[in-house]
């Protein structure tokens, strides 16, 4: 099964500031996003974490600050990774579904 076959939502081009902290190392990566949906991100970087890391990722635009649990569930070295949000605090979930509204809004973001 692809990765397109298995999504469960759609996902929109969103582009953004990104940190990911692994609690454990307290290891930081600075990162952009680059896909956007409602269950996880793209984080374009060269060097990601390996598949099943949990760390915290933290999402920024000019007006609005997101943050979540998340997960590595796909990672593509000198390119970027796929996370999925665990257990996003409501305040943060609803910065989240403000986005993606804003990106339903504009059909030339959603992505294949």
């Amino acid at each position: 099964m692809s990765e397109d076959q298995r999504r469960r939502t759609p996902r929109y081009a969103f582009i953004a500031t990104a940190e990911l902290l692994e609690p454990n190392t307290e290891m930081r990566i600075a990162t952009r996003v680059s896909e956007l949906s409602i269950y996880g991100c793209y984080l374009d970087m060269l060097n990601p974490f390996p598949v099943d890391t949990l760390a915290r990722v933290k999402i920024s635009t000019s007006d609005a600050v997101f943050q979540s649990k998340a997960k590595v569930i796909y990672a593509h070295p000198n390119f970027g990774a796929g996370v999925l949000f665990l257990e996003t605090e409501p305040q943060y979930l609803e910065v989240l579904k403000d986005w993606i509204s804003e990106a339903e809004k504009d059909p030339e973001r959603l992505l294949g």
